[in-house]
């Protein structure tokens, strides 16, 4: 199987992939301090093993797709630490071979699974800017800007055997524009486009999503589209409009609800607490998505419930 083909997962009669649940609260809930402009890629340099087990945990949970923890990994970001480009490509790298050592150690216990794939996460540039700007999406820089920022960490990431990318919390089309066209100076990747959003039918910087999705539907690179890190009770009503625009196979891993605090890089608020990832899938199936899992404050426990309910479905 094409490990940069992840829907050729479902032809197994599996009704949707499942990708894994939050790493930063894992690290957290294992004792990590994470008020960081770094965030979780702060342990790739302090405690890399801990995110290898965080990897391995969620693939024993039933996940499919590991996701890198290299979200918050910028060239700029790891200069402020006076770590040079070259050192930080390397840790770069590092956050996908963490992974491919979970999955190996995973396959290797566990040898009648099927396929597990990793994808190398892409953080949008208002990650690096530490200031909740990857929910507003109010920053501006030329397309040019955009693509020296990514490059290099696109680069790094498929360079160490990511199998897909995973362009995530994009609020901003006008990156959008810039990551899809640089997405074509690496014509064997493919890569999901997932966004934060304003509302059911805009990006998070106002942009009318039947926009978005009738740009990125000439890049077939991009083999699904959907979102990610907004509250549970916003996806049905956005996957319905979503699924309406477009036949690609959409992407949906939500945070619980809760309110992140860009100063104390904490979140906040009790979250949805009587609403479980689990609960959502029947309509979130029915509005078309093929990629599941849970973002920030989602736990393992999250990803087996959903695990359980994808075999059941068979």
């Amino acid at each position: 199987m094409p490990q940069n083909n992840p829907l050729s997962l479902l032809s197994n009669g599996l009704p949707f992939l499942l990708i894994d649940g939050a790493m930063a609260t894992e690290l957290e809930n294992r004792g990590c301090q994470l008020a960081d402009s770094l965030w979780s890629a702060k342990l790739l340099t302090e405690n890399p093993q801990l995110i290898e087990q965080v990897h391995y945990d969620y693939y024993q949970a039933g996940a499919q797709c590991a996701i890198t923890a290299s979200y918050q990994a910028s060239l700029p970001g790891f200069a402020a630490r006076g770590i040079s480009a070259a050192d930080a490509q390397a840790l770069m790298r590092l956050s996908v071979t963490l992974a491919a050592n979970a999955r190996h150690r995973f396959l290797s216990q566990h040898p009648d699974t099927g396929p597990l794939l990793i994808a190398g996460s892409v953080g949008p540039y208002g990650a690096w800017l530490a200031d909740g700007s990857e929910y507003r999406g109010d920053y501006h820089l030329t397309p040019e800007q955009y693509q020296t920022f990514h490059r290099p960490r696109m680069a790094a990431l498929l360079e160490a055997g990511a199998d897909l990318l995973a362009c995530e919390t994009l609020p901003s089309f006008e990156e959008i524009r810039a990551l899809a066209e640089l997405l074509t100076e690496f014509p064997r990747a493919k890569a999901w486009f997932s966004f934060t959003l304003r509302d059911a039918q805009h990006l998070s910087d106002g942009t009318p999503l039947s926009e978005v999705i009738a740009f990125i539907e000439c890049y077939p690179q991009i083999f699904a589209t959907g979102i990610n890190c907004i509250a549970l009770a916003q996806t049905t009503d956005a996957l319905r409009y979503l699924h309406s625009l477009t036949p690609l196979p959409l992407v949906v891993y939500p945070n619980s609800g809760e309110d992140y605090d860009a100063v104390s890089k904490c979140w906040h608020g009790h979250g949805e607490s009587d609403a479980t990832l689990a609960e959502y899938l029947p309509a979130w199936l029915e509005a078309g998505a093929k990629l599941i899992g849970g973002c920030c404050r989602t736990t393992p426990a999250d990803i087996t419930a959903l695990r359980q309910l994808q075999t059941g479905n068979r």
